[in-house]
């Protein structure tokens, strides 16, 4: 494939689940008979309502005992208190207040003040009836400048979040990085520096040792492929850059964090199971021809096989680095044993599914679905059993966990006071029925975490799109149960649809 081939193919390649103006990723094989199906199931949050007042009927779709339904957040998006007890300064605190990054000039200096109101939040998870939260450690809360002591007050707060969780019978579920490098790292390099892998490893040290007694679960690195698409290849997410060749570089470096910080946990003695939290998605042939075929191919090199082989196969797809080139940043900023470090044993995959991508002949996308708000995303459930059996298939039977799956909707509430996002009940419903049938069909999912518990600040998006259960008004930031969430508690109640 020609480089101006793979440029087209890279400058195509989707936004994560919070940029707007590109579509997503994955991996290979829809069939028609699943493509009708997703055709009538889904329309998006206008749909019209399916049933007012009805309750939702009984499919007899039961998940395994001990399945663990949850819901997502992260640091950034919700928690506010920017400057607040010692906290230092994030590549997105710099990033949303430079002027024309983020959509109506928004910041997360405040977003849902989940830091203020935590307690309160975490109410909203018991009266949900949720089992698992996934939330994330803001670095610069930890360490403000991304090294040394620790700052007590940060580490205090997420004490208190996780012993409120446990009082109300919610299991943790924490990520280590959810892109808010510490500013003082990304000014002495930010991830194309090796020394950050270093530098996070000894962040994750620091929560392993004050926190671990707490927290069952921990995810490393949240989302890899986002910062090195959406922060050095588009330039929509913190840094801000548009640089290929640092990129990937980049992609390197987050991959040996990652390792870094497996075994980090394994050197503390915390009993903890770990693993990472990677954006798959499938990747189709727009068509039937041997072209489109070879183009999707290494598309799901750059997409999903560059993060998996490297983690459960200890090596980096041959076609990405063949493509990249010998004279690449990547291929020469790795070094002996880096993949033994990134490959360490883990103990579960968390697995993002929002969209699939469908790939010309040229290297190109075309949309096959119709798109949510979030004009990137593709709505296609069958897409979340392909991406389940096929990693099930290639990397064995790691356990498996979903850690984010959702959909924005222009929610706005009634003169009743209530949301009616029947739109976010018919994307998630038919969601975890595709989980349900790949669980049927042998893949060992255990949880699963929509995406997202409350409205937040959304990225380049900023207050713009809502994915939440819960709807927040910001000026005041009241929560309000959206149907979505009432539907959601009733699936949990019951295990099931």
């Amino acid at each position: 494939m020609s480089l101006l081939t793979r440029r087209r193919l890279l400058r195509r390649a989707a936004l994560s689940a919070t940029a707007a103006g590109a579509a997503r990723t994955g991996l290979a094989g829809a069939t028609a008979a699943g493509i009708a199906t997703s055709t009538v199931a889904l329309g998006g949050c206008d749909s019209p309502p399916e049933r007012t007042t009805d309750p939702e009927p009984d499919r007899g779709l039961r998940f395994p005992d001990g399945f663990a339904w949850g819901a997502a957040t992260s640091a950034y998006q919700i928690e506010g208190a920017a400057k607040e007890d010692g906290r230092g300064e994030s590549v997105w605190d710099t990033f949303s207040h430079t002027p024309g990054r983020i959509r109506n000039g928004d910041t997360g200096d405040v977003a849902a003040d989940h830091y203020h109101r935590y307690a309160q939040d975490l109410d909203l998870m018991r009266e949900l009836g949720l089992r698992s939260y996934r939330f994330s450690i803001s670095w610069p809360r930890i360490q403000a400048d991304g090294a040394g002591r620790p700052n007590q007050r940060g580490l205090d707060f997420y004490r208190r979040l996780l012993d409120g969780l446990h009082e109300r019978g919610i299991a943790p579920m924490a990520t280590l990085f959810h892109w808010d490098l510490p500013q003082a790292l990304q000014d002495a390099g930010g991830w194309e520096n090796r020394d950050t892998a270093e530098r996070f490893a000894e962040y994750a040290d620091v929560v392993f040792r004050a926190l671990g007694d707490r927290v069952p679960v921990w995810l490393t690195v949240n989302e890899p492929k986002t910062v090195v698409q959406n922060g050095y290849i588009w330039g929509h997410h913190a840094p801000g850059f548009q640089d290929e060749e640092a990129a990937y570089l980049v992609a390197h470096h987050l991959q040996l964090a990652h390792g870094l910080a497996v075994r980090a946990l394994r050197a503390s003695g915390v009993t903890g199971r770990i693993g990472p939290a990677l954006n798959l998605h499938p990747c189709y042939p727009a068509d039937d021809s041997a072209e489109s075929a070879t183009a999707t191919r290494l598309y799901d090199g750059y997409e999903n096989r560059l993060y998996l082989d490297s983690i459960f196969k200890g090596a980096y797809p041959q076609d990405v680095l063949d493509d990249l080139g010998p004279d690449s940043r990547m291929v020469r900023g790795v070094r002996d044993g880096d993949l033994k470090i990134i490959s360490s044993p883990v103990d579960l995959l968390a697995v993002q599914y929002y969209t699939p991508i469908y790939v010309t002949a040229d290297g190109g996308t075309v949309r096959k679905w119709p798109t949510s708000e979030a004009e990137w995303q593709q709505i296609y459930p069958e897409g979340m059993y392909d991406i389940l059996t096929r990693v099930t298939r290639d990397y064995g039977r790691v356990p498996i966990t979903i850690t984010e799956n959702g959909l924005p909707c222009p929610d706005v509430p009634g003169a009743d006071g209530n949301v009616d996002d029947t739109g976010r009940v018919t994307f998630l419903r038919d969601h975890f029925a595709a989980a349900h049938r790949a669980i049927g069909d042998g893949v060992p999912l255990e949880s699963y975490h929509v995406w997202s518990l409350l409205d937040n600040f959304e990225w380049a998006e900023g207050y713009e799109q809502r994915w939440g259960l819960v709807y927040v008004d910001y000026a005041s930031q009241r929560r309000v149960l959206k149907r979505s969430a009432h539907w959601y508690r009733d699936v949990i109640r019951r295990n099931g649809l």
